[in-house]
């Protein structure tokens, strides 16, 4: 039983490794957001 344990504390440990090598060590920052200017002087007349 003991072994069996072992065994499938393993593969925590190597299915953690693989996540993180495919998904990286940190999650990525959504880009910012760019603004647009916007034209106003064509609403004041």
């Amino acid at each position: 039983m003991d072994y069996i344990e072992k065994v499938l504390e393993k593969v925590k440990e190597l299915a953690r490794k693989l996540i993180e090598a495919l998904l990286g060590p940190e999650a990525e920052p959504e880009p910012e957001l760019i603004p647009i200017p916007v034209d106003d002087r064509s609403r004041h007349r």
